[in-house]
């Protein structure tokens, strides 16, 4: 979906709609869009040709437990505030140092934002770090894969560094002296 700048008839312009997770498809390697995204925004002309972009979106997305990689939902409820640049000043001459205002730009190209990239780099942000569906989940066992959450295997839940091996061999040895 693009949002077309040139529409902008007043410093600011208000901006709603729901978008369906089918506007996210392909969905993302991490997450997928799991309820419809509801956008709110105001676009206002900015000095030059920058456009300030503020606003809100609310969805629920589905990520898999980075333990047990077993799927859950994340509800977002995000605002967020940018600064759109023509694409043509994104030079990248040489080295600079990055001001906190350059953390919030983002670029256009031929007069059109693409929405459904804005929402995407703003779900990724939403993210959690550790995608865990519950704070006690135990995980997957490291010798059979069963769901330890769901059933007991019975193997040793406890894991042995290989690259100690070598002084493990010389306390049996001091034991058996």
């Amino acid at each position: 979906m693009l949002l077309d700048l040139t529409w902008l008839h007043g410093a600011r312009e208000h901006f709603e709609r729901v978008l369906q997770p089918s506007a996210f498809d392909p969905p993302d390697e991490e997450y997928r869009v799991a309820a419809p995204v509801e956008l709110s925004m105001d676009v206002a002309k900015g000095s030059g040709d920058s456009f300030e972009v503020t606003g809100r979106v609310l969805t629920r997305l589905e990520l898999e437990c980075s333990r047990c990689v077993e799927p859950f939902e994340i509800p977002v409820d995000t605002t967020f505030e940018l600064r759109y640049l023509p694409q043509e000043v994104n030079t990248g001459e040489g080295e600079r140092e990055i001001a906190a205002e350059d953390l919030a730009a983002a670029f256009y190209r031929d007069g059109v934002i693409d929405i459904v990239d804005m929402l995407r780099e703003q779900f990724q942000l939403a993210l959690p770090m550790k995608p865990l569906h519950d704070e006690a989940c135990r995980g997957l066992c490291p010798e059979c894969g069963a769901n330890l959450n769901r059933t007991e295997c019975g193997h040793a839940a406890q894991w042995e560094d290989p690259r100690l091996a070598p002084l493990q061999g010389l306390m049996n040895r001091l034991k058996e002296k």
